[in-house]
């Protein structure tokens, strides 16, 4: 794995070996900050169900002032605070271990990023719900493309969905 653009452009990004993490593929990486375009700029970025932290390292390369990184997996928190040193942006980051459902509603952010298990379809409806409490400006969730969510959880709205593959971004904002 690599950063696609930005200030840390190509440089590698570690893996957590085995399947205990499934990592945003490049392409879909790529697809994402194409659409998030200009708005990452100086945003606060909280990446839920981090892995090796590579969307919110891509977040922070691309000028978003801080990000949160919200993760419960042992060996993927491991990989994700070496990927940060790797590039040397522990200060700008706050990686938050434990349960992402606990940790959400903690953190105030400008763009959400959630990539649950897929099989822990649960954690998508529970995990925009909490959102909807207080809600971000925009919310994207990755999924199955064989996984339907809802189009709305509270004053959250879906506004969009792009497919690829066997993956699917799902943005949600709020709705007065």
């Amino acid at each position: 794995m690599r950063v696609i653009a930005g200030e840390f452009r190509s440089r590698p990004i570690k893996g957590v070996p085995g399947l205990a993490t499934r990592p945003t593929p490049d392409r879909l990486r790529e697809t994402l900050f194409d659409i998030l375009g200009p708005r990452v700029e100086g945003a606060t970025f909280l990446d839920a169900y981090a892995g090796t932290g590579a969307v919110g390292i891509e977040a922070l390369s691309r000028g978003a002032r801080h990000a949160y990184f919200l993760e419960r997996n042992r060996a993927a928190l491991v990989v994700l605070r070496e990927n940060l040193a790797a590039l040397q942006i522990e200060p700008r980051a706050t990686v938050v271990p434990g349960r992402a459902l606990v940790a959400l509603p903690q953190y105030r952010a400008d763009l959400v990023f959630l990539d649950p298990p897929y099989d822990h379809e649960l954690e998508y409806a529970a995990a925009l719900d909490a959102l909807s409490e207080a809600p971000p400006p925009l919310v994207v969730v990755q999924h199955s493309v064989h996984f339907s969510l809802k189009e709305a959880y509270g004053p959250l709205r879906r506004t969009r969905t792009v497919k690829q593959s066997d993956n699917a971004l799902s943005f949600y904002a709020p709705v007065a």
